[in-house]
């Protein structure tokens, strides 16, 4: 895991940064001829409230880069020894995932509440950086808001120019523009447009998560814990950390305040009920696993078009890695796409774990035990 400044070395956190920059320059310059902040209360309040918006974006930006999500200590293990049974085991870690915790391969850690990695800031949302990250997402679409309404009206002005010198009442804000500034206008524009939709998408998604407290993988720990128990007639699943929302809201206020391993359990619940489904969910997913043998090589190339056509034109919408394989290699494949497959090699490999990857259904068959190797 890089340190915290070495995050900003990352195409993410450079794209972010050129992002801001670019619709700060668009307003500041546009602000100045639309409606010039020295010559009216009216300017100068759209100014300031713009760059307001505009440096907590930054500052919330960096504190969730700088910050970090927070790590499982290596090593860790409960109190307890009878809870070891309750927990899942990290070989990478070397000791047991705290309640809450995943590992994420990117970071190479077990991060505090996980709720995603963000390229964007190049590190996990956790327990230590979640709060910085959801008021960076808040900022940004307040911010990208405002500056999409008066770009927009710029631009209207700048390209009816000409009719508002003729025709107009002599009062209109002229905007003047170069190729260079219009074309960049326009891009700040689509990129102030692209943010509210698409961030502001996934600043609602948080702010259900934060009413329910539940992170992203939670989420979706608890649709499996749905199906799961519907299918073998077992009792709802109750999430053991949700307080309600008003008490949900003050442990996202007041998170640094927790270790980020010992959490507030909900009424009738249990420490490890969570972590306890999810090792139910982990043997179901084995049962249902198939085992592959490769029949032809894969490089491990990512768009395999000469060997591969059909699995190259329909690739998983995925940044997880792909798995090379050599004929002979055994596989033990958990998730499937029409013309991949996600899995574990069984063979050639030293460690705990074998390399897990995605790999094309066209190279590999399934494997019959009853066949002599």
């Amino acid at each position: 895991m890089p340190g915290p400044f070495k995050r900003l070395l990352h195409w993410g956190p450079i794209a972010v940064l050129c992002i801001i920059k670019l619709i700060t320059w668009a307003m500041v310059h546009m602000i100045g001829m639309w409606w010039p902040p020295t010559n009216s209360v009216g300017g100068a309040l759209h100014a300031a409230t713009f760059l307001t918006l505009a440096v907590s974006t930054l500052y919330y930006f960096l504190q969730a880069l700088l910050v970090g999500p927070g790590f499982v200590p290596h090593g860790w293990g409960p109190k307890c020894e009878i809870d070891e049974k309750k927990l899942q085991f990290c070989s990478i870690c070397n000791g047991f995932k705290a309640p809450r915790s995943h590992h994420c391969k990117k970071c190479g850690h077990c991060v505090l509440k996980m709720d995603h990695h963000c390229p964007w800031i190049n590190c996990c949302v956790g327990h230590l950086n979640h709060k910085y990250f959801v008021y960076f997402l808040l900022s940004a679409v307040l911010g990208c808001l405002h500056a999409s309404v008066v770009l927009i009206i710029c631009l209207y002005h700048a390209v009816h120019r000409f009719w508002y010198i003729q025709y107009g009442r002599g009062d209109e804000p002229i905007i003047y523009v170069t190729l260079t500034t219009l074309l960049l206008t326009l891009l700040a524009t689509g990129m102030a447009v692209g943010v509210v939709l698409a961030v502001g998408a996934l600043f609602y998604l948080q702010i259900r998560g934060i009413l329910n407290n539940r992170t992203t993988i939670e989420e979706w720990i608890i649709e499996k814990a749905v199906c799961r128990r519907q299918e073998q007639g077992l009792p709802p699943f109750q999430f053991p950390y949700d307080l309600g929302y008003k008490e949900n809201l003050r442990l996202f206020r007041d998170g640094e305040k927790y270790d980020g391993i010992n959490w507030i359990i909900a009424e009738g619940c249990g420490e490890y009920d969570l972590t306890v489904e999810q090792k139910a969910q982990k043997v179901e997913k084995l049962e249902r696993s198939r085992v592959y043998v490769a029949r032809a090589a894969y490089s491990g190339r990512w768009v395999p078009l000469c060997a591969y056509t059909r699995a190259a034109l329909a690739p998983p919408c995925s940044d997880e890695p792909r798995l090379p394989l050599v004929s002979g290699d055994t596989i033990r494949a958990t998730r499937r796409r029409r013309h991949w497959l996600f899995g574990e090699r069984l063979t050639r490999f030293t460690g705990p774990k074998g390399p897990r990857g995605w790999f094309p259904r066209e190279c590999v068959a399934p494997y019959d035990k009853n066949k002599p190797d």
